[in-house]
């Protein structure tokens, strides 16, 4: 399978070949959105590169472009996870933190019970919990390198309410990472548009020496979805 390359680094972030188009039929007790849904699943490239692939959701590739762009999970490091499930974040950083050969350290955290992912340790826990970020540094005997986060609450289908949901987590996992990141380490999260990032991203850049907001391309164009990235954490 071919890859595509960026500045000479095989990156294998986007999808190969091309499908036919799937048509979804009607069906009894089927409503209108979930057969649209089922459509846009069936039809959408990602999802079935993530499937040939392995990867447990589409949403790895979201990384992999965002981590292909900026760079920042390398062999040896310390990663944690954060909301892991079902995974695909996970084996990402297990592939790239490559641990056990380079002896990076992968955690997952999530309190949906989340299938073992090879190479890295997934907790069932809170990262709420007052006792986390102490449990998260024990195991990986030290500060981490990178702290992800692809958080998002289930939604409510009114656009400001899951606005606020979803940086509303963005903001803890913030202050979850300034507690577990060494100098110099790297914070990813997921945010919506919707007019209150700018107050996430003014306290981002008291904490990191650069800032960015991403849509990687795996991101779905109708989605108000983006991700920031903060580098080099002052500490």
């Amino acid at each position: 399978m071919a890859k595509d390359v960026k500045g000479g680094r095989p990156t294998g972030s986007l999808p190969t070949g091309r499908r036919a188009t799937v048509r979804v039929k009607t069906a009894r007790g089927r409503t209108v959105s979930s057969q649209r849904w089922l459509q846009r699943q069936l039809n959408d490239p990602y999802v079935a590169e993530a499937k040939k692939r392995g990867y447990r959701s589409r949403a790895a590739f979201k990384l992999l472009q965002i981590d292909d762009q900026f760079r920042f999970l390398k062999p040896g490091m310390r990663i944690v996870d954060l909301g892991a499930a079902p995974g695909g974040w996970t084996q990402v950083a297990v592939e790239r933190a490559k641990p056990g050969r380079a002896g990076g350290i992968v955690i997952g955290l999530d309190i949906t019970p989340v299938e073992p992912v090879p190479g890295a340790t997934v907790l069932a826990k809170d990262f709420y919990d007052d006792d986390a970020p102490a449990v998260l540094m024990e195991l990986l005997a030290g500060p981490a390198d990178v702290v992800l986060s692809d958080m998002a609450a289930s939604a409510t289908g009114d656009t400001q309410t899951d606005h606020l949901r979803i940086m509303g987590l963005a903001e803890a996992a913030h202050d979850f990472a300034r507690q577990v990141l060494k100098p110099g380490g790297t914070f990813v999260a997921k945010v919506l548009r919707g007019g209150t990032e700018r107050a996430l991203l003014d306290r981002l850049k008291k904490d990191f020496a650069k800032v960015r907001h991403v849509k990687p391309e795996a991101s779905r164009s109708d989605s108000a979805e983006m991700y920031v990235v903060g580098i080099g954490f002052r500490g």
